[in-house]
């Protein structure tokens, strides 16, 4: 492996770090409607447990309105009992085939708590990059030993780690800023 393989790497996979940390995001609830909310909510489907996207078309019906349209008649009840009972805490109501979920306004306390949440998320987002970085320069270190590569190269390899490191976690600070602002928006 060389110092470019080590930087490919290091930054593919800080990449990746970002990607699982703005899908995390999407599930924390804000006053906006958002139909990736609903994704973690499994219902059961002859037998086995599928996410709901699997069973019936979610999508906004305003900004503060999920529609559930099942693809089944029967799976109405079973969507909607699904919904009910995951911790999301939101009320779905049937009408005919459609299920409609508002999402019910954010109380102050509400919001400081998701707040707190998405910083957390980002703090532990900022923890998987600098450890990426940790193991990108014990490789490089490792290359210096086994006598690969210089000393020279490990110091601009080490800097060019750093460099990409900043970049993500000011990614990850920037993100968390645009959700604090989402949530406290509404």
């Amino acid at each position: 492996m060389t110092i470019a393989d080590i930087k490919n790497s290091v930054e593919a996979k800080m990449d990746q770090s970002i990607g699982a940390f703005k899908n995390n995001l999407t599930k924390i609830r804000t006053g906006r409607a958002n139909p990736a909310l609903l994704d973690t909510v499994q219902v059961d489907y002859y037998g086995s447990m599928v996410p709901i996207s699997q069973v019936a078309n979610v999508a906004l019906l305003d900004a503060r309105t999920i529609s559930v349209q099942p693809w089944e008649k029967g799976l109405g009840a079973k969507i909607e009992k699904a919904i009910r009972e995951s911790d999301l805490g939101l009320n779905p109501a049937s009408m005919g085939d459609l299920i409609r979920v508002p999402m019910p306004p954010m109380s102050e306390e509400r919001r400081k708590e998701m707040t707190k949440l998405v910083r957390n998320e980002g703090e532990s987002a900022k923890i998987a990059v600098r450890n990426l970085r940790r193991d990108a320069n014990e490789a490089v270190k490792k290359l210096v030993k086994d006598k690969l590569a210089s000393e020279d190269d490990q110091k601009r390899a080490e800097a060019d780690i750093q460099k990409v490191t900043d970049r993500h976690i000011a990614e990850v600070d920037k993100l968390v800023a645009g959700k604090e602002q989402e949530i406290m928006a509404v």
